[in-house]
């Protein structure tokens, strides 16, 4: 692990997806702008607030085009990087799409960090794109207050295999592809309350490229997906369920976790976005009674490079998950299902 002479973290308020703005805030922002409806090849815009917009080029191609950016999450530069990388390129497959090339987004507040840290930033981001065999093809910097570092990626993909949040049916079973607690583990981590296994286990979740994404939107029986980031499982649950205009119920005791997020979050390990996202959403949440306050703030916390929420079919799913998990997600499970009803999320 390579250490900067400044931790990361210090220079900023925020970290990873936790930066988001709440949702209420974000539809606030929203409201009053121009709908897309005139352009018959926007596919996907802002109308249900999906992972990516989606052009339609002709018959057979569609352009995919998303962007992300945050401030540091944890304080190794290339870490850092490479968490960013996978995050932003985490949209393209949660919409069905194959990644074809990036553009580097950079904010570094100048004199406050060596070259050399914002080098390894930039190859974190390079190395991930490697993986996932894309180019950075360029980029735009500035000098900023606080360190930012992001993607905007590109990709391609049928018009039959776009997969939008809007997509899941009646009777439809729901897979989480990765555990939670990363906000708790990153909160800890500012706080230097997190063990070095805990550390290796959130960097080997949040530079796990999503890529199965690309492999579901070819398969006829899922029909919707979406990443979980930063508002958490709950909120982009809720997505889905407006998207579709469906009721999710989530079991609880079938929700994936990493290894230490009972534990730290029982300490108080907690980011303040896990507070803004039940205060934006939470009338539209069912819980039940027994459920406490901690469990509460895991489904609220808010994911840096999550997972992929799937709704598909009753009678793949358990081959699904199989196939998910034998792809290299270890921590894929079946949580809960999806039924008629006004949009909501019920925990049970």
């Amino acid at each position: 692990m390579l250490s900067p002479i400044v931790r990361l973290t210090d220079l900023a308020h925020g970290g990873g997806c936790g930066c988001k703005l709440a949702p209420s805030v974000l539809q606030k922002l929203l409201a009053d702008q121009p709908k897309a409806a005139p352009f018959a090849q926007l596919l996907v815009g802002t109308e249900t607030g999906d992972d990516a917009a989606v052009w339609q080029i002709d018959d057979e191609t569609c352009v995919i085009a998303t962007t992300d950016f945050f401030m540091p999450v944890v304080d190794d530069p290339r870490d850092f990087g490479r968490i960013a990388a996978t995050n932003a390129i985490s949209d393209i497959y949660a919409m069905g799409g194959r990644p074809i090339m990036a553009l580097a987004i950079l904010g570094m507040p100048l004199g406050k960090l060596p070259i050399e840290t914002v080098r390894a930033i930039l190859a974190g981001g390079a190395s991930i794109c490697a993986e996932a065999g894309i180019p950075v093809a360029g980029g735009h910097s500035i000098d900023s207050v606080e360190p930012i570092y992001g993607l905007a990626v590109i990709g391609l993909c049928r018009p039959e295999n776009v997969r939008k949040n809007s997509g899941a049916q009646p009777g439809d079973v729901l897979i989480l592809t990765k555990g939670l607690g990363v906000g708790v583990y990153s909160a800890a981590f500012k706080k230097q309350a997190l063990p070095d296994g805990a550390y290796d286990e959130m960097i080997a979740s949040t530079t796990l490229l999503n890529k199965i994404g690309q492999v579901l939107g070819g398969d006829t029986d899922v029909h919707g997906i979406t990443d979980v980031t930063g508002f958490g499982l709950l909120g982009h649950g809720l997505e889905l369920a407006r998207g579709a205009r469906m009721r999710l119920t989530i079991a609880w005791d079938k929700i994936p976790l990493l290894a230490d997020a009972e534990r730290l979050v029982k300490a108080g390990y907690i980011t303040g976005a896990s507070g803004r996202n039940w205060a934006s959403y939470g009338e539209q949440v069912v819980l039940p009674p027994l459920l406490q306050d901690w469990q509460r703030a895991l489904l609220t916390d808010p994911q840096t490079s999550g997972g992929l929420l799937i709704a598909c079919a009753p009678d793949r799913a358990q081959a699904l998950r199989a196939s998910i998990k034998g792809a290299g997600y270890p921590r894929a499970s079946i949580i809960g299902s999806v039924a008629e009803g006004a949009p909501a999320v019920e925990i049970i």
